[in-house]
Parts: C-alpha cells; sequence; structure tokens
C-alpha cells in the first residue's frame, strides 16, 4: 500500500451524521454478501470505502441506493430510512450515485444527459408539460428574447410575448427547461468537458464519460455523492484531475463516498476510511491508522504461512 500520506484531513473533522448503516446484512440464499456492517458518513467530508476484490463494497452501495433491500438492519439518510424505498424517492432524498460500469445513454449528446439528471427536481406533472398551466414568474433566464434586427413582424410578435410573460408570468416548464439547461451547463463547464456538450455520450473518451457520469449524478442536487470506482482504466494525469474534481466537489458542500482500488487516491482524498473484507467490517479510521492496520495490511498482501 502506498507510503503517501492524506493531505485532506481537516482538523474540525465533521460530526454531524448523513448517513448511517446499522447492522446491515445480505443474504443472497446461502451466500452472505454483508455481515452486519456498520457505520456513518458524516455530512461535508469524503469517505473512503475500500477492500478487496469481494469484499463487498459495491453491494453495500446498492443497498444504501436502494438496488437491494437489506435482509436485515437498516440504512438511515438525514433522519429518514431508506432501506424499503424505491430507488427514485432515495435520489429525490438526496442520494446520487455513479456506477463501477459507465450507465450512460449511448445516443444522447451530453448536455442531454445532464437534462436527463435535473428531472428529479422538477415539479411539473405530465398535464402540466402538456397544457402549459401553471405558471410562474419569469426572469431574465426565462423571459422571451426580443431579437435584435431581423424581421419586423418576429420581433413584434417576440415583444407580445414578452409583455404577456411579464404581466402573467411564463409556463412552469419552460421555466424549469430553461433553467436546467443552463444548470446543466454550468455543470459539464464545472466538470470541464463543456466542449462536449453536443457530442453523443458514446463518442466521449472514456475519462470524459466518467466525468459526464459525475455531472450527471450532481444535477440531481445530491447531498450525498456515491462514486463506485470512478478513477477505474483512468492513467496517473487522469487521476490527478479526478482527485482535484472529488476535492471541488466538497468544496460545494456536497459528503462524497467513494470506492476505489487505487490506494494512492483514496490515501490522498480522503477523511476517514471503512475497510470491508468478505462482507464484513474489519477496519475504519483516518487514512493514516487504516494503512497501518494489520488486519487491513493482511487483506490486501495476505498472511505469511508462519504467521497463520
Amino acid at each position: 500500500m502506498s507510503e503517501q500520506t492524506s493531505t485532506s484531513v481537516a482538523t474540525d473533522a465533521p460530526t454531524e451524521t448523513l448517513l448511517r448503516v446499522d447492522n446491515v446484512t445480505l443474504k443472497f440464499g446461502g451466500l452472505v454478501a454483508l455481515d452486519q456492517v456498520n457505520f456513518e458518513v458524516r455530512k461535508g467530508e469524503i469517505l473512503g470505502l475500500i477492500g478487496p476484490n469481494g469484499a463487498g463494497k459495491t453491494t453495500c452501495f446498492n443497498v444504501m441506493t436502494g438496488v437491494y433491500k437489506p435482509t436485515s438492519g437498516q440504512v438511515t439518510f438525514d433522519g429518514d430510512r431508506v432501506s424499503g424505498k424505491p430507488r427514485y424517492a432515495i435520489t429525490r432524498m438526496g442520494i446520487a450515485r455513479t456506477f463501477q460500469n459507465i450507465r450512460l445513454f449511448p445516443e444522447m449528446t451530453a448536455l442531454e444527459n445532464v437534462l436527463v439528471g435535473t428531472d428529479v427536481r422538477h415539479k411539473t406533472s405530465v398535464p402540466g408539460a402538456l397544457f402549459r398551466i401553471s405558471r410562474v414568474r419569469g426572469n431574465e433566464h426565462t423571459l422571451p428574447v426580443v431579437p435584435e434586427g431581423g424581421n419586423p413582424i418576429v420581433r413584434a410578435w417576440a415583444k407580445v410575448r414578452l409583455a404577456s410573460a411579464r404581466t402573467f408570468g411564463v409556463s412552469r416548464y419552460i421555466a424549469e427547461e430553461r433553467a436546467a439547461r443552463d444548470k446543466a451547463l454550468e455543470l459539464l463547464t464545472f466538470v470541464g468537458i463543456t466542449a462536449h456538450a453536443d457530442e453523443q455520450a458514446k463518442n466521449l473518451s472514456y475519462g470524459d464519460q466518467r466525468r459526464l457520469e459525475i455531472a450527471r449524478a450532481l444535477a440531481t442536487e445530491p447531498k450525498l455523492l456515491c462514486l463506485d470506482e470512478p478513477a477505474a482504466g483512468f492513467n496517473p494525469t487522469e487521476k490527478a484531475r479526478l482527485l482535484d474534481l472529488i476535492r471541488k466537489i466538497r468544496d460545494l458542500g456536497l459528503t462524497v463516498l467513494l470506492i476505489e482500488h487505487d490506494m494512492r487516491l483514496v490515501m490522498g482524498v480522503t477523511d476517514r476510511i471503512v475497510v470491508l473484507e468478505f462482507g464484513k467490517k474489519i477496519a475504519e479510521g483516518s487514512p493514516a491508522e487504516v494503512r497501518a492496520n494489520p488486519k487491513v495490511v493482511a487483506a490486501y498482501l495476505g498472511v505469511p504461512e508462519d504467521a497463520a
């Protein structure tokens, strides 16, 4: 394991619990995938969830995000029970995630993929979108624009629409769609792929697809962002950029839960680490404490025969 020390641990480490995993057990027939796992994620921190292959890390993510319902135990988020809720409800609660295998809409553009994420916060119903009944006060982003020059009839009609919007408001659907587009473009800028906004997701490089998936998750306005091996397949330069991006996300006020095999990245960016092995928690603490824990060293490097 890397000797690099963590540079992210703050002296005033977060203490308020955002998510709690309480005695979670998950069984698939006779296979125990998670065995009475306990840990908490604190507001404003970057928590690493690590372990050898098959340790149960992604399975734990799946329990937290509603893919699996635990056999026993429960997950609570911001004081509310997560276990048993549908996935869309968990997303609305404020938990977003990326996946170990990228899951984008390949035929959609990068911008459209992020717009999908913004939809979870829209309030317009299907009838409202169809008939534009509900109206809200317009602003500089949602009011109709009067073109400079051009066809005088078009300009006159634009002025009529602008006067009507100022008097009666604009359709909530239109307002939400325009605000969502602005937000999506901001997020593409934030992750560094604005230049590819109009390209189909399938045509982006592997690294940009990873960044796009993060942007789409951020578009749901999460309180907790769960990243499942976001550096998989990255070269050292891409990993360094990802590390900076994760720190920027935390600086926005979000909490991050990170699954990652690259120990240099984990040790360099996390505040605390939880270690799983064969579905059980074997260690928890600061990066320095975890790196020095004999159980963690044994889990990754094995136990010498004379110590067995």
